[in-house]
C-alpha cells in the first residue's frame, strides 16, 4: 500500500511538473526577445547614431561621444556600451582593443542569453522525459489494478482511467517541448542577427576611432 501511495504521489506531481517546466520556459524566451529588443540598435537608428559619432570624433570630441553613447536613447544599446569600452582602452594597440571589446561583449551580454537559453533547452528535454515518467507510473498503477483485478468489480474503470493518464502525460510533454523548440530557434535566430549587426556596427566605429586616433598621433608626432 505505501509503493501504491508513493506511485499516486509522483503521479500526481507530474502535471504540476510539467506545467512549472511550460511557464519557465515561456518566461526565459520573453526575457530573452525582450533583452534583444532592448540592447539592439535597428539599422536606421544606428547609421543616426554613427554619424553623430563620425562628427564628434572628426573634431575630437571624445567627452562627446561619451555623453552620446550615456544619453537615454542609447544607453541600455550594446553597441554605445562597448563604444564607451573602447574609448576606456584606447590606449591600447587595435589588435588588443578589438579583442578586449569582444570579450566584453561575449561575457556580458550574450553569456546571460545563452545561460537563459540553456535553460530552455533543458526543459525541451526534460518535458517529454517528464511525459514518459507518467507513462511509466501510470502503466505501473495500471498493472498492479491488474494483479488485483480478482479482488475488485471496479478493475475496468479503474484500469481505463490509468492508461487515460499516461498517454495524457506523454501528450502534455510533447506539447511542452515542441512549440519551445520551434520557439528556440526563432530567438537563436534573433540573437544570431543581432550579433551580426552589432559587428557590423562595432566595425564602422573601430574604423573612425583608428582613424582619428591616427590623425591625433599624426599631430603629436
Amino acid at each position: 500500500m505505501k509503493i501504491d501511495a508513493l506511485i499516486d504521489l509522483a503521479s500526481n506531481a507530474v502535471y504540476p511538473m510539467q506545467g512549472f517546466a511550460a511557464v519557465y520556459g515561456v518566461f526565459c524566451i520573453v526575457l530573452i526577445i525582450r533583452q534583444v529588443a532592448i540592447k539592439q540598435l535597428s539599422p536606421s537608428a544606428a547609421g543616426k547614431f554613427l554619424a553623430e559619432i563620425r562628427d564628434r570624433l572628426a573634431g575630437r570630441d571624445y567627452e562627446g561621444v561619451q555623453q552620446l553613447c550615456d544619453s537615454p536613447p542609447y544607453w541600455s544599446k550594446v553597441v554605445p556600451q562597448l563604444i564607451l569600452v573602447a574609448l576606456a582602452n584606447g590606449d591600447r594597440p587595435p589588435v588588443v582593443l578589438r579583442r578586449t571589446i569582444a570579450d566584453k561583449f561575449e561575457r556580458e551580454i550574450l553569456a546571460e542569453m545563452e545561460y537563459r537559453m540553456s535553460w530552455v533547452n533543458t526543459i525541451v528535454k526534460s518535458a517529454p522525459m517528464l511525459g514518459l515518467l507518467g507513462t511509466v507510473l501510470g502503466m505501473i498503477s495500471a498493472f498492479g489494478k491488474i494483479a488485483t483485478a480478482a479482488e475488485s468489480g471496479n478493475a475496468a474503470t479503474s484500469l481505463a482511467s490509468d492508461i487515460s493518464f499516461a498517454l495524457i502525460t506523454t501528450a502534455v510533454g510533447l506539447i511542452v517541448a515542441i512549440p519551445l523548440i520551434m520557439v528556440s530557434n526563432t530567438v537563436n535566430i534573433r540573437i544570431g542577427r543581432m550579433q551580426d549587426l552589432v559587428q557590423q556596427q562595432l566595425g564602422e566605429f573601430l574604423e573612425m576611432f583608428d582613424i582619428a586616433r591616427g590623425a591625433a598621433q599624426g599631430r603629436l608626432s
